[in-house]
């Protein structure tokens, strides 16, 4: 059985249901992708995957076991989450922030032991941060400071890690840095990661699991290879496109249509063979 699933999870803020009846189940050592229009509940399905959001209805479970009813700690220790946008503490540094992953393995007669410093030391050195360590963190870039947070998280050691859109704000160098370093994670170290992406085909090159979802519930998922479509696309994001195999990984490649004065889009299929959904 995996690890982490969702058993008909109904997931609101206030009144506003936005996840209905919803089944998923997370597959052990994946690269799983969460992918859908804005507002269609993937960053909702991450925070109540994480126990950060209580299911109104159904139940999240990690390792059988009700999330829900698992102490805090322990579930830290078994799962790490990184939201969107976290804000550091002023006036902390590198070390220090990366440190605070190592909250969940502290306790009253457990304190800071020298396998916390090389938890530490690993995860800031996998993220290449080392050299940044006694830096305040409010002075960095923003694609050194996500690489401060992954550290953090890294540091956590948990065989679980959900990532909320960790490529925001950040320019194209620095998303393809941080995706591949969250591929590195997960290949060498056997870690099942979660993310929620925007960019399709940066889902589509790094994703062994893809989960694309519309209005709250998932359309589709499964191997970008066998899931991605024109057809899929446009039921997803209401965007016609054309599929072509990416020169690079080999993997789906989303080509938006040319919109025509007018909003018209050109029909046919191209001279490569990719197709455009009419």
């Amino acid at each position: 059985m995996s690890r982490l699933r969702a058993e008909h999870v109904e997931l609101a803020y206030d009144q506003r249901t936005i996840v209905r009846d919803l089944d998923v189940t997370i597959p052990d050592q994946s690269f799983t992708v969460i992918v859908g229009a804005n507002g269609c509940g993937k960053s909702t399905l991450l925070r109540g995957l994480a126990r950060m959001l209580t299911p109104r209805a159904g139940a999240v479970l990690l390792d059988g076991q009700q999330i829900r009813s698992l102490p805090s700690k322990e579930v830290a220790r078994r799962l790490g989450l990184l939201p969107q946008g976290p804000i550091a503490p002023d006036g902390i540094t590198v070390s220090d922030l990366v440190g605070r992953g190592r909250y969940p393995h502290q306790g009253l007669l457990r304190q800071w032991s020298p396998n916390d410093e090389l938890a530490v030391t690993d995860a800031m050195t996998a993220t290449g941060i080392t050299e940044l360590a006694d830096r305040y963190v409010d002075e960095l870039s923003g694609g050194q400071r996500q690489r401060v947070w992954l550290a953090m998280a890294l540091a956590q050691q948990t065989p679980i890690m959900l990532l909320d859109e960790p490529t925001t704000f950040l320019d194209i160098a620095h998303q393809i840095d941080v995706l591949d370093l969250c591929r590195d994670l997960h290949e060498r170290g056997g870690r099942t990661l979660i993310l929620v992406l925007h960019d399709l085909n940066h889902a589509c090159r790094y994703a062994t699991h893809l989960i694309a979802m519309r209005q709250g519930r998932i359309i589709a998922e499964g191997g970008p290879g066998e899931i991605v479509t024109a057809e899929l696309v446009e039921q997803v994001f209401g965007l016609r496109c054309r599929i072509i195999t990416d020169p690079e990984s080999g993997t789906p490649l989303v080509v938006p249509a040319v919109r025509r004065p007018g909003g018209a889009h050109p029909d046919g299929i191209s001279p490569d063979g990719g197709s455009y959904v009419r």
